[in-house]
């Protein structure tokens, strides 16, 4: 059993089952690199101020690089007595460099050493996520821009409801994770802000510099309140809430492209390598990643949940419940990585059965808004062309016609303002390139969202 830091205050060694139940090794050595990097800025501040000297922060730096490359390899050995990676690393040192390591935890405490280690994970993970963000929007501009031409039925309440552009569809989603993107961004802001020198809760006595260890840790900015620096995760709710709406985002696009792949749509053909089979029926064809994808959702869900419900009763200032933060916060990190990446990869390999969208937008009704609108350009009041078409609809029904299959004279007998050009508003062309206010559907807007997009796309993401 190792020796404990605070085995001078005890007078029982702590028992093998707390050990094991207490420590977080298992899941917080990710945090390695974070933690000797902290470390040795910490280190090098303490040399800085005269806490230490020069040749004591050179062997201190060296034996954590030793430490780090042990790490990189695979050769360092774990033991859940010492229950985190912060006395791990620290026990470790003490072998590799000599006494000296017991200086280094001078005027830190693991409070504000743990809030430092998580600040710069997750500000790695937001990067990389923002980075996935920037691909996925260029993917979906890739497709979109592909399939300009492309006309498939939209849907209010799952039912058919007008003609839109298959592009102006997937901009749709480009929208979305724009804004999925933006708050990652935002949030960084938050995650962004140096912890160390907060020691346990009250600061410390020693004249650290902790502009200086920022500056070496690329912080800009550095908390301001020592007890809220060690005791709040809010940064990380915050991330895990960006992830879960982005989620949210992912599973609409998951639930579409399963739906779209199905033979009852047939809108769409996954690419075989991006499918899977089944085990007892030959014919099948799984959207399996999109289905996963789409439970994974409840996954990051779950994460935030966990997170605000742990943090909601905590009094101030650090509790050893916070210990629980990491694997939520990990494993939705983890996922939603995972799941960007995969529609990066599936996405460009979907086909889009153009005739079957265009046919499905030809059927159900979908230019009855059309010779609405008609009406009213001709005079009629909206509410009255509404009923005036409805009509035409229930009569067009009943002979299992749609509405530009009837006959002028059976158009005319419900409303004497209906001319012979009606046929030319009711076509699939002239209802898409009608709808021009900004946002709308007409090709003209769809081809000018696009090339923003690429513009936007053109520079680095913030």
């Amino acid at each position: 059993m190792a020796e404990k830091p605070w085995d001078g205050r005890f007078s029982e060694k702590t028992d093998k089952s707390v050990e094991a139940f207490t420590a977080s090794i298992a899941y917080d050595r990710r945090l390695y690199p974070y933690d000797i990097t902290g470390s040795i800025a910490h280190c090098r501040m303490l040399a800085k101020v005269g806490i230490i000297t020069d040749e004591e922060a050179s062997g201190l730096v060296e034996g954590l690089g030793t430490i780090k490359r042990e790490l990189d390899r695979g050769e360092f050995i774990f033991d859940d007595s010492l229950e985190d990676i912060h006395m791990h690393i620290e026990a470790r040192l003490l072998q590799v460099a000599g006494k000296v390591a017991q200086k280094l935890h001078t005027a830190r405490s693991r409070n504000d050493q743990v809030a430092l280690d998580v600040r710069m994970y997750l500000r790695d993970e937001t990067h990389q996520t923002i980075d996935l963000l920037q691909t996925l929007r260029t993917v979906l501009v890739d497709l979109a821009n592909g399939h300009q031409d492309v006309v498939m039925p939209g849907y209010t309440h799952t039912q058919r409801a007008q003609p839109v552009l298959f592009a102006h569809h997937m901009m749709a989603y480009y929208e979305m994770f724009t804004r999925d993107q933006a708050r990652f961004s935002d949030c960084l802001d938050r995650i962004n802000v140096m912890p160390l020198g907060a020691a346990a809760l009250a600061g410390t006595t020693y004249p650290i510099d902790r502009g200086y260890v920022a500056e070496l840790l690329d912080f800009p900015r550095i908390s301001l309140n020592s007890m809220d620096a060690v005791s709040d995760r809010d940064f990380a709710m915050e991330f895990l809430a960006a992830a879960s709406i982005c989620m949210v985002h992912l599973s609409r696009l998951s639930e579409e492209l399963v739906l779209w792949s199905t033979s009852e749509f047939g809108f769409i053909t996954l690419s075989d390598a991006f499918a899977t089979g089944s085990s007892i029926m030959p014919q099948k064809k799984n959207p399996d990643v999109p289905e996963i994808v789409r439970g994974k959702t409840g996954r990051v869900f779950g994460s935030l949940i966990a997170l605000l419900t742990l943090m909601k009763s905590l009094p101030m200032s650090y509790n050893r419940d916070m210990q629980e933060d990491k694997e939520p916060l990990f494993d939705a990190a983890d996922t939603i990585k995972a799941c960007l990446s995969i529609n990066i990869q599936m996405i460009p390999r979907i086909t889009v059965n153009r005739e079957i969208l265009r046919k499905a937008a030809s059927v159900g009704f979908l230019n009855a808004t059309d010779m609405a609108d008609y009406l009213v350009n001709q005079g009629m009041p909206f509410r009255k062309a509404h009923a005036c078409v409805g009509g035409a609809v229930a009569y067009a029904l009943d002979k299992g016609k749609e509405l530009d299959q009837l006959t002028l004279d059976e158009l005319k007998s419900f409303s004497p303002l209906i001319k012979a050009d009606i046929f030319d508003h009711l076509t699939l062309a002239v209802m898409i390139d009608r709808r021009q206010s900004l946002g709308g559907t007409a090709t003209e807007n769809v081809a000018r969202a696009i090339a923003e997009a690429r513009k936007a796309l053109a520079r680095p993401p913030a």
